[in-house]
């Protein structure tokens, strides 16, 4: 018996690939800049704050690692929001609480308050921005959409580009609670990007499309005696208005979905080493002697190489020359030995050198994962997709950065968290091998059913 049937894509109304949809992706790139890309330069206030409270790296680490997780966590929420009230209002409030969460962080009296605001708070604004901007440039694009994402994804690049130095210069001037408070003003952009999302009027019909999904759940059922499956099955059909509605919030049914949960537990292992070294790069090369806007060049050197890693990678996979799973455990290999490589830069020269390969593999991860994803799943159930992955992921994103720095503190070396960082991202490219062979048999079972009705055919024709 099959383990899933195939279920109707539905599309969306309006124009794909492109018209309207170019404002989306500008939308997106600037909510991946405004959201990660601050994430990835906040750095600078790491060094700032880790000094001003004479704390260990571990506890200053907190700060990230919490806005990271609830960016994650709350995706799912981000998600279920905006197919109820729709995507721009729940962007756009959003954006509101990012910008409150910063300015009472650029308040705040300890860490434990840094951790609610910055945090917890921000971090929630985030994933209420970006699940639901990044679900819909999926529902503008299908051909293009690895280029869309691509392109999109570079605002990350681009405002890290633009942040790094100008925090450094911010703090510099009115010290880090003055520069987080010009960043909570700067994060109020993040309602005009909301107001750009144009609703899409997406004709799906929830019954027979609930029931097609619910086909997964019913079939873990087998184990169970044919009594109680004509049970649930009748509980099922009493219970199928409150079904409809909440899938049509949350897909639940993605938990039956075998390769969605071996690649959600690849972003689990991955997110173990994606956050930790933009945090740690900028304190590593003061360490190293490095001078300050020296070191916060790094980051914005990295940020160019990341911006043409994604969009020459996202080119080519849109090129479908390779499988993309396959260019993305490419990468994701790639990214981890670098990684590893990085305790041996001390100089500027070298550092930077590591930046640019770092950046360039990072871009080129970064700009296919979420297309991975939609293979995996089909644009249909996207933003459910995206929701749990993001939920799933936020474990990795959680305790990154912390473990990090207990190594960090243990070692008396801020190399060790980039070996954390790498080893972590070389298991997670074991789970991607996992899915390429999961693709394959998949793949020869569909043939076998091919050969299997072709032959029946000819046998009723005889």
């Amino acid at each position: 018996m099959e383990l899933q049937r195939k279920s109707r894509t539905v599309r969306p109304a309006g124009p794909l690939d492109g018209g309207y949809g170019w404002f989306i992706v500008l939308s997106t790139f600037l909510v991946f800049g405004l959201t990660f890309g601050v994430i990835k330069s906040f750095g600078v206030f790491f060094v700032e704050i880790h000094h001003y409270f004479a704390t260990t790296a571990t506890a200053s680490s907190w700060i990230t690692s919490i806005s990271v997780a609830t960016v994650h966590f709350g995706a799912p929420i981000g998600s279920a929001l905006s197919t109820y009230f729709g995507h721009r209002p729940v962007v756009m409030v959003g954006g509101l609480l990012s910008s409150i969460g910063m300015v009472a962080g650029s308040y705040a009296q300890d860490l434990l308050q840094l951790y609610i605001t910055v945090g917890f708070l921000t971090g929630f604004g985030y994933a209420l921005t970006w699940t639901p901007t990044v679900t819909m440039l999926g529902w503008y694009f299908e051909k293009r959409l690895p280029v869309a994402n691509a392109l999109a994804s570079a605002g990350e690049c681009i405002l890290t580009f633009i942040l790094t130095p100008s925090f450094q210069f911010m703090v510099d001037q009115y010290s880090w609670r003055g520069a987080m408070l010009i960043l909570g003003a700067l994060q109020l952009n993040l309602c005009l990007c909301g107001a750009l999302l144009r609703p899409l009027n997406r004709n799906v019909p929830p019954k027979e499309l609930v029931e097609e999904k619910e086909h997964e759940l019913e079939l873990l059922s087998q184990t169970y005696t044919d009594s109680k499956i004509s049970n649930n099955r009748s509980d099922s059909k009493k219970s199928d208005p409150l079904k409809v509605k909440i899938i049509s919030f949350m897909d639940y049914t993605l938990i039956a979905n075998a390769r969605f949960m071996v690649y959600s537990v690849f972003g689990v292992f991955a997110a173990l080493g994606f956050f930790a070294p933009s945090l740690f790069l900028v304190p590593y090369a003061r360490s190293q002697g490095v001078e300050e806007y020296q070191a916060a060049a790094l980051m914005s050197i990295s940020a160019v190489l990341d911006l043409l890693g994604r969009v020459l990678f996202g080119w080519v996979a849109n090129l479908r020359l390779v499988k993309t799973v396959h260019q993305l455990t490419v990468t994701v290999i790639l990214l981890g030995i670098v990684l590893l490589l990085c305790p041996l830069a001390s100089t500027f020269t070298q550092l930077a050198l590591f930046s640019a390969g770092y950046g360039l593999v990072f871009g080129a991860t970064v700009a296919i994962h979420i297309t991975v994803l939609a293979e995996v799943v089909g644009v249909e159930r996207l933003g459910s997709a995206l929701g749990f992955f993001m939920l799933i992921r936020s474990s990795g994103g959680l305790l990154g950065p912390p473990l990090a720095g207990i190594f960090i503190d243990k070692m008396n070396d801020y190399g060790a968290g980039f070996l954390m960082a790498g080893v972590a991202l070389l298991v997670s490219a074991l789970f991607l091998l996992v899915l390429q062979h999961m693709n394959k048999k998949g793949t020869e079972k569909e043939k076998d059913i091919n050969l299997e009705n072709g032959k029946g055919h000819e046998d009723t024709r005889i």
